[in-house]
């Protein structure tokens, strides 16, 4: 008899979820059928991290431009190669000269993360000689969109950026200018640019409050004088670098520059982490060679290869599917606790990107990566039901031409279903 209750309550159980989960597949594959989700394409999946159940899934296998999901990739990546502390330098001395070269580490001077460790430990040297060659790659991402060179989210890449390689502008009370090498270089008048396309010259308009970021135009001469105001002393640039064995000075936590990176969507962060990643391989900054890396050595077993040109996802060029970033997410959560790795990701009514959508009930219940480009918006990461389970997701939007609020809208919709139903 005893056996025949525990059967029956097993069967029960099981039994409901298959119901649960058949109810709420029916539910979201009604919504996605039909109306504006015929408009646009979209890919969905939707798994149980535990279980790994398929709770739903529409062109999961299909390719989508996946805007900064990117990202995601790039924080895999770095936490697989990159150590615990960012690598700011490589250096090895000859006689009485220090000789250094960049990691790609985007954190020195930088505005937001006001790190000085390298010029602490240059402060110390008095002769200093500057290799940059060992940056074997392009300014620009491929594919990316040629006239976005004056805004925030476009950098230019190379192997030891300073202060962001931004210029920033604060008007809330005297003007502030960093870096103060450009201070003669910044035109108080509203422009149709920011920046003059081939020089340093900047534009703002003086009747705007807010702090302002204008990527520089960076060159191996920029990047010496920068540094040499900011210790005050002489660099030379040199062809060469010895043969002697390199050491790494190491700056700032890495998990700081990873949440950052995620939680506001930084595409300079992304970029440069994948150089960052690249010195742990060898002394050659190259992106391609870590994605080829990664792709090949930790990822061989995606179903779906992506094509996958740079760390932010600024380029249209990106092709991933559903499958891929689900298959990622989880390969995640299973090797990062979950309070360090959702700590990276926007949390959904409370901060970065996700802020003012998906509101807890009461409880924050998505941690997930924005991507959006103009007529794309796609989110992918974890989401937590009431019932205590958490599933993994990737919901792709493409093509579409309505508001992208109307788009968020119809996926908070599904979204609540999950949380509250399964």
């Amino acid at each position: 008899m005893k056996k025949f209750v525990v059967l029956l309550l097993i069967t029960t159980l099981f039994t409901g979820c298959s119901s649960t989960k058949r109810q709420i597949f029916k539910k979201i594959g009604t919504q996605v059928e039909t109306g504006a989700y015929d408009k646009q394409f979209t890919g969905i999946l939707m798994v149980d991290a535990v279980t790994k159940d398929t709770l739903y899934k529409k062109n999961s296998t299909k390719y989508f431009t996946p805007a900064s999901n990117t990202k995601i990739f790039t924080l895999f990546t770095a936490l697989q190669l990159i150590p615990d502390s960012i690598p700011a330098l490589k250096y090895t001395t000859q006689n009485d000269t220090l000789y250094i070269e960049g990691t790609g580490d985007p954190s020195a001077l930088h505005p937001f993360f006001k790190d000085s460790t390298i010029v602490h430990f240059l402060r110390s040297h008095d002769n200093i000689a500057l290799y940059l060659n060992n940056f074997k790659d392009e300014k620009y991402g491929p594919g990316w969109s040629w006239d976005d060179y004056h805004y925030y989210y476009s950098p230019e890449r190379n192997g030891l950026p300073l202060y962001g390689n931004v210029l920033t502008i604060e008007n809330n009370g005297p003007l502030k200018v960093l870096p103060e090498y450009f201070k003669d270089s910044v035109l108080p008048f509203k422009h149709t640019v920011q920046r003059e396309p081939e020089k340093n010259l900047f534009y703002f308009n003086p009747s705007e409050k807010d702090t302002l970021e204008i990527p520089m135009m960076v060159d191996s001469s920029l990047t010496r004088k920068l540094l040499e105001k900011a210790l005050d002393k002489k660099l030379r640039i040199t062809l060469t670098m010895p043969t002697t064995e390199k050491k790494a000075l190491y700056g700032i936590p890495a998990d700081s520059v990873y949440k950052r990176m995620m939680e506001v969507s930084d595409n300079f962060l992304a970029e440069q982490l994948l150089f960052v990643a690249s010195s742990t391989l060898s002394d050659t900054l190259n992106s391609a060679k870590t994605r080829k890396f990664i792709i090949e050595n930790f990822l061989s077993d995606l179903r779906q290869p992506p094509r996958w040109v740079d760390g932010s996802g600024l380029s249209r060029y990106n092709l991933f599917t559903p499958e891929s970033m689900v298959h990622v997410l989880s390969k995640l959560y299973t090797e990062i606790p979950t309070e360090r790795l959702f700590g990276f990701f926007p949390t959904g009514g409370i901060a970065g990107t996700l802020e003012n959508w998906y509101p807890g009930d009461p409880e924050p219940y998505i941690h997930a990566k924005t991507g959006s480009l103009s007529n794309n918006h796609c989110l992918s990461g974890y989401l937590l039901t009431k019932s205590g389970k958490t599933v993994i997701f990737s919901f792709m939007n493409n093509h579409f031409m309505a508001n992208s609020s109307e788009v968020k809208k119809r996926m908070q919709t599904i979204f609540e279903n999950i949380r509250d139903n399964y």
